[in-house]
């Protein structure tokens, strides 16, 4: 039986997250990327509580998904990461290649001043 492409992902995912784990001091900044939009997310594993969420959803309908788009998603969840006094982070790729889209989106986090 031959596994698909978002199969493999999930087995990436599940060994990644053995090891990635966010606290209140350092909470964990996910990535999970659709067909059609980016998603980032700052959680808090401990409590199990979402800290800070922002989506390409919220720039607007007609916006096409490109690194762009995933950078301006970066400096948004890094801005809203902020003002909840979240400066460090962990960054969880979700089982994705760190390539394109989701580095364009950590170094739009960076950009906007989170630190990982």
């Amino acid at each position: 039986m031959k596994l698909s492409r978002n199969d493999l992902r999930k087995k990436r995912k599940i060994r990644i997250r053995k090891k990635i784990f966010g606290t209140s001091e350092r909470p964990r900044l996910v990535v999970f990327r659709s067909n059609r939009h980016i998603y980032a997310q700052v959680i808090d594993d401990r409590k199990g509580h979402t800290i800070a969420a922002y989506s390409s959803l919220k720039l607007g309908e007609n916006v096409k998904l490109n690194k762009e788009t995933a950078r301006k998603v970066g400096l948004e969840i890094a801005k809203i990461a902020l003002e909840k006094g979240v400066q460090k982070v962990v960054f969880d790729r979700n089982g994705y290649i760190y390539h394109g889209r989701v580095k364009a989106l950590a170094d739009g986090a960076r950009e906007g001043g989170l630190k990982f």
